[in-house]
């Protein structure tokens, strides 16, 4: 018995979806950029620090995002959750206020925003 298989690979379909894939990692990252500021976990004094907080896009191409708050002190206060943080302004205030996203509670919140965005933007390819 002899059987013969023909594919044809779909070149546009596979730029589009590779176009999909790119355009949902990056509103991905805006839309946990927006849950870390209305979950009122930046620190937050004068403000400075939660406004400063913003998405790079630079590394699209290779599949990366990053999510930066740009101070001078961002890094001290990110990296010392010990630090007795102010909860007038963000009832929440911590340090490692990303830390749940990577590897904590709102991990499903990423990948189900992700998986939604892909949906919407790649327009029928993927069900």
């Amino acid at each position: 018995m002899k059987v013969t298989a023909k594919v044809i690979i779909n070149q546009g379909a596979l730029k589009k979806l590779a176009e999909a894939e790119k355009q949902a990692l990056e509103m991905t990252a805006e839309s946990v950029l927006t849950d870390i500021v209305t979950s009122a976990v930046v620190p937050k004094q004068t403000g400075d620090l939660e406004r400063s907080g913003h998405v790079d896009a630079s590394g699209l191409g290779q599949g990366k995002v990053k999510i930066v708050f740009d101070t001078p002190y961002a890094r001290r206060h990110y990296w010392h959750p010990e630090y007795n943080f102010r909860t007038d302004k963000n009832p929440n205030a911590q340090g490692k206020w990303m830390e749940s996203y990577h590897a904590g509670d709102k991990r499903k919140f990423v990948e189900e925003t992700y998986a939604r965005l892909l949906k919407t933007a790649a327009k029928g390819l993927v069900k």
